[in-house]
């Protein structure tokens, strides 16, 4: 089986040695280019500059290829900014080459990538929404083609809530809240039961 082909893009720097322990064939580039040959983007974002219009040029390059967003000075601000362009991960530049595959392995995965840290705080902040009785984003604003009852269980799931709690509230079968999910994430080309909560709670836009 082939190894996933990594690149990093990182204006004016080199390959570092933690990026190339992780992946010895990852390759290197100022820009991203028109096409890339690769399976994972990983973008360097620079201290200074817009890093915002860099991310949503390598996303739009890459089209279905997840990337991915490095930082030597992350905080939560700049993780947050960069997920609402619609990364797949967001991590330290300078973390440790397990870190790396495994950050590499959930994005492949069609899972989102937050670090422990950034995603207690978005839990917080939906668990604090939910508790005030916060008013959520219009529903047309993230949820055009959803059913009634498919937004109502979205809405549910992005409180954190389990299949069979979310059964049990809603009082409808396990079975049918996995089906109906399965059907959300389809029409919102979501990854993940985290991308949802983001996505619901006004974090990332669809």
């Amino acid at each position: 089986m082939n190894q996933p082909r990594h690149l990093f893009i990182a204006p004016g720097a080199k390959l570092r040695a933690n990026w190339l322990e992780a992946f010895p064939g990852a390759s290197l580039c100022n820009r991203i280019p028109a096409t890339p040959n690769a399976d994972v983007i990983w973008v360097l974002l620079p201290e200074e500059g817009d890093s915002v219009k860099l991310l949503t040029e390598c996303r739009l390059a890459a089209g279905k290829l997840p990337v991915i967003a490095i930082s030597d000075l992350p905080s939560n601000q700049q993780g947050l900014t960069a997920l609402g362009t619609g990364v797949a991960g967001y991590c330290n530049g300078h973390a440790a080459s397990a870190v790396l595959q495994q950050v590499a392995e959930t994005v492949l995965g069609g899972g989102i990538w937050v670090g422990q840290w950034l995603l207690q705080r978005l839990l917080a902040g939906v668990a604090r929404a939910a508790a005030q009785k916060f008013t959520l984003p219009e529903v047309s604003t993230w949820a055009s083609g959803l059913t009634e009852r498919e937004i109502e269980i979205a809405r549910t799931a992005a409180t954190g809530l389990g299949n069979n709690k979310i059964a049990s509230q809603l009082n409808i079968a396990e079975c049918t809240v996995k089906m109906q999910l399965d059907s959300i994430f389809d029409k919102l080309k979501l990854r993940d039961r985290m991308h949802l909560t983001l996505l619901v709670n006004g974090v990332v836009k669809s």
